[in-house]
């Protein structure tokens, strides 16, 4: 006798637990500054097609038995995510394919030295950063993300520097990314010997486009699913997919202003402008044919 139930095809009608899913990734927030959508200078955050087969994948493994998987096929797929981001690096950092990139990543790199005692500051050293990169001649900025809980989508917010790069020669805007602690943001607990490798190949200072940026996430995030499961321990919200790829890719506010809002009260003023000295440093680059050349920057104790 043939069976009354049929599996649920892509085509079928999206049921209202997938809605609320793609509508709670359109969320928004309005704040003060300039405000972006994802698609502002780079077309990157997922598209409905890759939001509906999250969703499917997710109802398939929720429908699968506990043994489905087997610990080697875990781990030969951690080790296949390892080398797929190797790729990925090695094509972005291979010499002469992204000059401007190279030269952004020194000098964010030079200014995170200058600046490194403000490092247990999170969001003072990335300003720092930020305002030095912008002195260099970068149109650098901080963004700041920032997402209501929805349709499974956990609420969080998030900053990051970015840099925007005018061609004058082909009249385009090219979009780089710049996270300073970029591997931490990919840290889970009791991780398998194949996904701390993985975990090594990750950049500790991210300086890239969009869509290397969005690859590595999703690879990353996939691979630590299956760690976790293979500890028989269940994937942690905040380290899914959809929560990881708005960290990047959400709304954002984009903002210059070198000292933090909680930073302007009298009682955080010490903690910034005390024990600060300066040292010479030399820098030899410069950015779209003009030269600079600093003797001194300000460094704490």
């Amino acid at each position: 006798m043939a069976s009354s139930v049929r599996a649920k095809r892509v085509t079928d009608p999206l049921n209202e637990k997938v809605k609320a899913q793609l509508i709670g990734h359109q969320l928004s927030y309005v704040s003060s500054g300039s405000e972006y959508s994802a698609a502002a200078v780079d077309d990157d955050s997922p598209s409905l097609s890759e939001l509906v087969h999250d969703f499917l994948e997710h109802e398939l493994s929720q429908a699968q038995p506990p043994g489905y998987d087997s610990d080697s096929e875990r781990v030969d797929t951690v080790a296949d995510s390892t080398e797929l981001i190797e790729d990925i690096l090695k094509s972005t950092a291979n010499g002469n394919v992204d000059l401007y990139r190279n030269l952004l990543l020194t000098h964010v790199l030079k200014a995170m030295e200058v600046f490194s005692r403000l490092r247990q500051q999170k969001s003072v050293f990335r300003r720092q950063v930020m305002s030095l990169l912008r002195e260099l001649g970068h149109n650098a900025a901080i963004c700041k993300t920032k997402w209501s809980s929805s349709g499974g989508l956990t609420a969080g917010n998030y900053e990051y520097i970015d840099v925007v790069q005018s061609d004058s020669y082909t009249s385009t805007q090219n979009r780089y990314f710049v996270d300073l602690d970029f591997a931490a943001e990919f840290e889970i607990a009791r991780p398998t010997s194949a996904y701390t490798r993985l975990s090594t190949t990750l950049p500790r200072v991210y300086v890239g486009k969009g869509e290397e940026l969005k690859r590595i996430v999703k690879v990353t995030c996939d691979a630590a699913k299956k760690s976790l499961k293979s500890k028989d321990l269940t994937l942690p919200p905040w380290r899914k997919n959809r929560y990881m790829q708005n960290k990047w890719f959400g709304p954002y506010k984009r903002t210059v202003n070198p000292i933090p809002a909680a930073s302007l009260s009298p009682a955080a003023g010490p903690s910034v402008s005390n024990g600060v000295k300066c040292r010479c440093i030399g820098f030899d680059d410069g950015v779209n044919g003009r030269l600079f050349v600093r003797t001194s920057f300000c460094k704490g104790n």
